[in-house]
Parts: C-alpha cells; sequence; structure tokens
C-alpha cells in the first residue's frame, strides 16, 4: 500500500513541477506529459510539430518510458534524426487503471533518472 501512496505523492509532485514549467495555466496531463517527453527524447525543440509528428513523438516516449521493462529496445535513428525502437516483448493485456499505474511510474521512473524531482 506504501508504493501507491508513494507513486501519488510524486506524481502529482511531477505534473505540478512541470505544469508550473511548462504549461500555460492548465494542468498537464499524461498525454502532455508523454509529448514532452517525446520531445526531449528527439533533442529538436521546435514551435510547431504536424499532427503526424506528435503522434511519433507520443510513440517515441512510450518506447523510451517502456524500454526499462522490456517491453523495446532501442534500433537506430533514421535519417531525419528520429529514434526507433523494437518490440522485444509484446505488451500484456492490462485494464485501463492498470496501464496508468504502469505510465505513470514509468514517467516517474524517467525523470528520477534525471534527478528532475530532486531540488
Amino acid at each position: 500500500m506504501q508504493k501507491v501512496i508513494n507513486l501519488k505523492e510524486k506524481w502529482d509532485l511531477l505534473v505540478a513541477k512541470l505544469t508550473a514549467q511548462f504549461a500555460d495555466g492548465d494542468e498537464l496531463n499524461m498525454d502532455g506529459i508523454i509529448y514532452l517527453i517525446g520531445v526531449q527524447e528527439l533533442g529538436k525543440e521546435s514551435t510547431s510539430y504536424k499532427k503526424d509528428e506528435k503522434v511519433n513523438l507520443m510513440h517515441i516516449a512510450i518506447c523510451k518510458l517502456l524500454e526499462p521493462y522490456g517491453y523495446y529496445e532501442f534500433d537506430y535513428y533514421d535519417d531525419d534524426s528520429w529514434p526507433h525502437y523494437k518490440i522485444i516483448t509484446e505488451l500484456p493485456n492490462l485494464k485501463p487503471g492498470e496501464q496508468t499505474v504502469l505510465m505513470k511510474e514509468a514517467i516517474i521512473n524517467y525523470f528520477d533518472v534525471l534527478s528532475y524531482l530532486e531540488d
């Protein structure tokens, strides 16, 4: 039970910090955070991306987030410097709540590695 409490507290702290840094008043949701991770992983800041590029950025982020869990592995960079991943293990069928917990945990782990939550 303690892990869930810690996960919620860390999640709330992360959302507050990212919202303060990147959002214009509205609290960032999980999709917004995943998008930010995709932009970070691509390493190319742009003020605007096309719709398909936004989807690809989110895919990059999800692959990066689930890589430590053994679901994906980095494969290569294409000619436009976009990272590509290959599937190592198929994702299990998870209920929506379980998916949310997995993604929140993966996002927190991503930012822990970057020491983002440390003051």
